[in-house]
């Protein structure tokens, strides 16, 4: 099968990375579904890279439709042991202007219902998510978003939203007031089973508006998210560009074992499929 080394997740307004080199197309079968969409491997500054949009080509998948565990799964079945996920956010803080850039250091799970773990059926695993992003790949996006000459914040947290509908007036003062920075609908379960899966993850978060907390300001609408991603797409596209060649080829975070202390069920105990389903990422724990 065809390998690359880093993955990018596509968010809305970015469903195709230009520039990229010895392109191929594939498609990836798992044993969770079906990903977002084809995925298209390219060379970008002479790393082999996987670029997945999120919500499909064309923007057909809903945030509480996305097919997370297949994605997660297809891009390491691919050898990726690092992902950049492109997020659209608004801003609940008055310094982080819409055209600015996020890169979170933490988050908070408002979702609800979606499957957020590879660890049901008959295996149970515990992993660590203190601190939910990689901090290597964090450092190298800030690095990169810097170089790129855009306004940039390091750390801030996260609040995923379940949606699709936005927030109301009082939701918006209420996440506020529990210490969230921005907000958007798509960096959960990505970054938990991105964790399960030890992958590196971290997000670049392009701000889009104000959310609607501010007295007397325009609620947030959909023509005014796409009007700025428009904008800010290519800024995103310049920082991948220099992010990608310089996220270090050996790992030297913990992000690789994730799973070293966290499975508590024996190997003896686990259902054949779904000992098997989970090979790719438990494998070399079933001894």
């Amino acid at each position: 099968m065809a390998q690359a080394q880093v993955g990018i997740i596509g968010g809305s307004g970015l469903y195709e990375l230009e520039g990229m080199t010895d392109v191929e197309k594939v498609t990836v079968t798992t044993p969770f579904g079906e990903p977002s969409d084809t995925i298209v491997l390219g060379d970008i500054e002479g790393v082999r890279a996987a670029f997945l949009p999120r919500h499909g080509t064309g923007h057909w998948r809903s945030p509480s439709e996305l097919p997370a565990k297949a994605n997660i799964y297809a891009l390491k079945s691919l050898g990726v042991e690092s992902i950049v996920s492109v997020n659209a956010v608004g801003s609940l803080r008055e310094e982080i202007v819409p055209s600015h850039v996020l890169v979170p250091d933490q988050l908070i799970d408002w979702t609800k219902g979606r499957d957020s773990t590879f660890f049901t059926g008959g295996v149970v695993g515990h992993v660590s998510f203190a601190d939910p992003f990689c901090p290597v790949l964090r450092g190298v996006l800030l690095e990169a978003a810097s170089a790129a000459e855009t306004v940039v914040h390091d750390g801030g947290t996260y609040i995923v939203m379940e949606g699709p509908q936005f927030s109301s007036r009082a939701e918006s003062r209420l996440y506020r007031g529990w210490g969230a920075d921005v907000i958007g609908m798509t960096a959960l379960p990505e970054a938990k089973l991105a964790r399960e899966a030890e992958l590196c993850y971290a997000v670049l978060a392009f701000v889009t508006d104000y959310d609607c907390w501010r007295s007397g300001s325009e609620p947030v609408t959909t023509e005014m998210i796409l009007s700025n991603l428009r904008k800010g797409v290519d800024g995103a596209k310049k920082i991948l560009k220099l992010a990608i060649p310089a996220i270090p080829r050996e790992r030297n975070c913990r992000c690789d074992r994730a799973l070293e202390y966290a499975i508590a069920t024996s190997p003896a105990y686990m259902p054949d499929k779904l000992k098997q389903d989970l090979k790719l990422i438990i494998g070399k724990y079933l001894s």
